[in-house]
């Protein structure tokens, strides 16, 4: 094994799919777009495919910086690179940008082609379903009948969770990470608020705010800053900010501008996003998060939903996330062991709430290490050739190259 290192420079691309797709809630999309990026090489049988499915403000760009933009560090750079846990040197990662997504996949910013103007408040409502649909093409594309392993952290591991589901002959391992089954009602409360903060801003216009060249900055803020309240831990807080007073004064100023560090933290946080996230997007995908939950349809029962998974799963959940916290994780564990199902399960004490999934935390790298080294070690020799440093993308039906 190669010392741990970067991918490097990379270079993502855009798939068009004429063909359309089927949503659950009954309409169709035509001639969308996704956007994409590889790293590693697909071996010769094309059996080390490892699909890395995105959370709520992440995108395609999983590993990897970009030559224009060398600080644009992929949202997963410490998981995934040469000598990493998920080894490019022995898999061939994709990372793909969700359909209604704002980083180059066709959401409500792109044209539609019926009218000439940005979908906006028109896209339609997708879910976690019909993003993996979506995948699953991107996969046809590729020449991947089956993934070595598909994996996502918080709404990632909702997919990958799903793909165990509805596609169980078409993935050999499933790992979820600081995931759910379901959001609880709290958790839909969360997002209703966000939601809300975006829809009361007056720049917001319905959600067609392209066509007045305004953007909803406000909302965005105050969304994100309730977001990123609910990803870290009360412990992390306290440990990072306490009540320390901005600038270091000793005193108090006796007024509603920004007073303690906290508030400066996630003020920054909330300008940061709302500069470069879309505000419709966000509402369409803390949407899909409410919307997920395979057990509804099988009648409330999640070991009956979980029934036509057959690959082997890892799940991980931390002890100070009370967004996903770990008796989540644990109900899928139950569920699986009582369908039968091969199931590895880490419960790792890490003081990061929810964000551990995205930090180096060593206990947790090491167990994902340890799976795919178990993978890996099933797949064939190097030895027996690679793909010559092709990605087998090859033009399919409604997908071409």
């Amino acid at each position: 094994m190669s010392k741990s290192g970067s991918v490097g420079v990379v270079t993502p691309r855009t798939l068009h799919f004429a063909e359309p797709l089927t949503l659950a809630n009954g309409s169709n999309i035509a001639g969308y777009d996704l956007m994409i990026e590889t790293y590693g090489r697909l071996n010769a049988d094309k059996s080390n495919a490892v699909l890395v499915c995105h959370a709520l403000n992440a995108s395609h760009h999983v590993a990897g910086t970009y030559a224009d933009a060398p600080k644009n560090i992929g949202w997963w750079d410490n998981m995934v690179g040469p000598g990493k846990p998920v080894d490019t040197e022995r898999f061939f990662i994709v990372g793909i940008n969700n359909l209604g997504s704002c980083f180059g996949s066709t959401g409500p910013m792109s044209l539609n082609p019926a009218t000439g103007k940005p979908y906006g408040a028109s896209f339609p409502v997708v879910t976690v379903e019909d993003w993996v649909d979506a995948q699953a093409r991107v996969a046809d594309a590729l020449g991947v009948a089956r993934w070595a392993a598909v994996m996502g952290g918080s709404l990632g591991g909702m997919q990958a969770l799903d793909w165990s589901i509805r596609y169980p002959q078409r993935v050999a391992h499933c790992v979820a990470i600081a995931s759910s089954p379901k959001l609880s009602a709290q958790n839909i409360a969360f997002n209703e608020v966000a939601r809300t903060a975006i829809r009361s801003d007056p720049d917001f216009h319905g959600g067609d705010y392209y066509a007045h060249g305004v953007k909803p900055r406000r909302g965005l803020r105050v969304a994100r800053m309730i977001g990123h309240i609910t990803y870290l831990s009360g412990a992390d807080m306290a440990e990072k900010f306490g009540r320390a007073l901005q600038g270091g004064d000793d005193e108090y100023r006796f007024h509603y501008d920004v007073e303690f560090e906290v508030e400066s933290y996630l003020r920054y946080q909330g300008e940061k996003f709302a500069e470069y996230f879309d505000a419709n997007t966000y509402l369409l995908i803390t949407r899909a998060l409410d919307y997920f939950d395979p057990a509804r349809a099988a009648g409330g029962s999640l070991v009956r939903a979980l029934a036509p998974a057959t690959c082997k799963f890892l799940l991980a959940s931390f002890t100070t996330d009370w967004r996903f916290p770990p008796e989540h994780s644990r109900a899928i564990v139950e569920a699986l062991i009582e369908n039968g199902r091969d199931v590895a399960y880490a419960e790792i004490d890490a003081p990061h709430g929810h964000d551990a999934f995205l930090l180096e935390d060593p206990r947790y790298h090491r167990v994902v290490r340890a799976y795919f080294e178990n993978i890996a070690a099933q797949l064939p020799s190097p030895s027996r050739g690679g793909a010559g440093g092709g990605d087998g993308l090859r033009t399919a039906a409604g997908a071409p190259a």
